[in-house]
């Protein structure tokens, strides 16, 4: 067994409530063996206490930039600024391989301290599929809250809450206007989501994959009066909506909520915006009249943390117990790094 020291951070997103790894999961590493280091996080879901007592050890927040060298940095989301060189292995998603603003900066990061980043977004088996993904919790929010804004009842700033309190209020009430819903990429994990969020509410959306989306029938898209986008694109394809759309008269569509997020990307079928929108100010009108509105949320599982980090860690667990038996030169950590020194090589870093 290869001895691992994995160094759990703090998140630097004020909004990021979720983990990586369970307090629960994180005794099964510590008992294979594994050095757990957590740092300290008010805002984290499970409170330092759970891992202390699971045999991990505690540090402050934001002291992985002094981690031993061999330690393997784990998080979520984005990495703060500083420092200008990552000197450790990060495991985490960082969201730089399909040319979004800031890639080249971040991995030039990388390059030039010699660290190397090991995207979750990658993390895939023998026939590239995902891991560890929070794709349904994702997908399930990204439908809820569609639903409580077309129902008036969409509450800003958004707060974190459990699925029981969200399920109460996505259940339909006496004067709830109908209206109709269609998900895009529905046989995935986010469109799973989606869908199961949408029955809740009482409504059975139209599901549109593959076949569907092959030959797209824009006026049939849109005619729906709700739009949850769960496609994760692995290469260009048309747009699902354009800004001519967004102008047709005819258009039914108003509320889009766009669980992907692949905005400054050339992956992006919703090339209708230019940032993601914010848990203070969740919704931005694209249009006035007839209305369009725009949700995209790029952390939307922090929004049922609980929920999104235990299904996320339990399917994280045998890849990182994976990570401390063999390394990350074999198997699927082999390829995440793999992707990260193709990706700098192409962009001329490495």
């Amino acid at each position: 067994m290869t001895e691992l020291h994995l160094w759990l951070r703090h998140e630097a997103r004020t909004t990021e409530r979720r983990t990586p790894v369970a307090p629960s999961d994180a005794r099964r590493l510590v008992g294979s063996g594994v050095t757990l280091t957590v740092e300290e996080s008010p805002q984290r879901i499970f409170p330092v206490g759970e891992y202390e007592a699971a045999g991990c050890r505690v540090a402050p927040a934001g002291s992985w930039v002094s981690a031993p060298p061999d330690a393997v940095v784990l998080g979520l989301k984005e990495l703060p600024d500083t420092p200008a060189t990552l000197t450790h292995r990060h495991v985490y998603f960082g969201h730089a391989y399909k040319r979004q603003p800031g890639a080249a900066e971040l991995l030039g990061r990388f390059a030039a301290g010699g660290g190397a980043l090991l995207d979750l977004e990658y993390l895939v088996d023998d026939d590239g599929r995902r891991l560890a993904a929070f794709g349904y919790w994702a997908g399930y929010l990204g439908a809820a809250l569609a639903v409580l804004h077309e129902r008036g009842r969409l509450v800003a700033p958004l707060t974190p809450t459990d699925k029981d309190a969200l399920d109460t209020a996505l259940r339909p009430a006496a004067g709830d206007p109908e209206f109709t819903a269609l998900v895009i990429g529905a046989l995935g994990r986010s469109g799973r989501g989606a869908c199961d969020a949408l029955r809740t509410a009482g409504v059975e959306p139209a599901r549109w994959d593959l076949a569907e989306t092959r030959d797209l029938d824009r006026r049939a898209l849109l005619e729906h009066d709700v739009l949850v986008n769960c496609v994760l694109a692995t290469a260009p394809i048309p747009p699902f909506v354009r800004e001519q759309d967004l102008d047709d008269p005819a258009r039914r569509l108003r509320v889009l909520s766009d669980v992907t997020c692949d905005v400054g990307s050339a992956l992006n079928v919703l090339p209708v915006y230019d940032r993601t929108t914010e848990w203070s100010d969740p919704v931005r009108r694209l249009r006035k009249e007839p209305p369009a509105d725009l949700i995209a949320i790029d952390n939307l599982p922090s929004l049922l943390p609980r929920e999104a980090s235990t299904d996320f860690s339990a399917a994280l667990l045998p890849p990182l117990l994976e990570l401390a038996a063999s390394g990350d030169g074999q198997g699927p950590w082999g390829r995440c790094l793999a992707r990260f020194h193709r990706e700098s090589r192409e962009l001329g870093l490495a």
